[in-house]
């Protein structure tokens, strides 16, 4: 599997504005520039499908994305760093809280961490919110190739001591590990 199609449906701030298909969801966690976008863009093998940027806090509202009508991707501002307003920041904080508990589609949600640094403060403070309200989650390692190869089984076990779920590696570089992320979402849609 190369590749899939896919194209980018609507925007939204909050749940209302949310489209109203009933394929899986898979929205997407991570700080600012933790690689969600680069992500979306692999598995499409279209570089343009999302927007990607060196600058953090761009990803403004949630952003839906549609591959071959089988599941969606919701593409989240991340959390952390972002060059905004405190109320700004607060209705996020507010908008996002409410899509992620009341949305019916959310097959799971799919937390991003950079393989290149340890797990920081508020990658743990988003496990923390997502297990208070037991919501189903995996996790993926982006910028595995900054890594050296020798190193990836330690740097998977570090997340797995600390987060519950599986992990899995992801490089918007070597297509090899697409093909497993899209087996994986795949075999959560049956």
């Amino acid at each position: 599997m190369n590749q899939l199609k896919a194209n980018f449906v609507i925007s939204a701030e909050k749940l209302s504005q949310c489209p109203d298909f009933m394929l899986p969801e898979f929205p997407l966690l991570g700080r600012s520039n933790v690689g969600k976008s680069s992500f979306i863009n692999a598995l499409a093998n279209n570089k343009k499908l999302a927007k990607t940027s060196n600058t953090p806090g761009k990803t403004r509202l949630i952003n839906f994305f549609n591959f071959e009508n089988t599941f969606t991707i919701a593409d989240l501002p991340g959390y952390g760093y972002a060059k905004v307003s405190k109320e700004a920041q607060d209705r996020w904080q507010r908008n996002l809280e409410e899509y992620l508990l009341n949305r019916k589609q959310i097959k799971s949600l799919i937390q991003f961490i950079d393989a290149r640094h340890d797990i920081q403060k508020n990658d743990f403070l988003m496990r923390e919110w997502v297990n208070t309200y037991n919501l189903p989650i995996f996790t993926i390692l982006t910028k595995i190739d900054y890594v050296p190869k020798s190193k990836h089984n330690k740097v998977i076990s570090n997340v797995k001591k600390h987060f519950d779920g599986d992990v899995l590696v992801f490089s918007a570089i070597d297509r090899q590990y697409c093909n497993n992320i899209i087996e994986y979402l795949f075999n959560l849609c049956k």
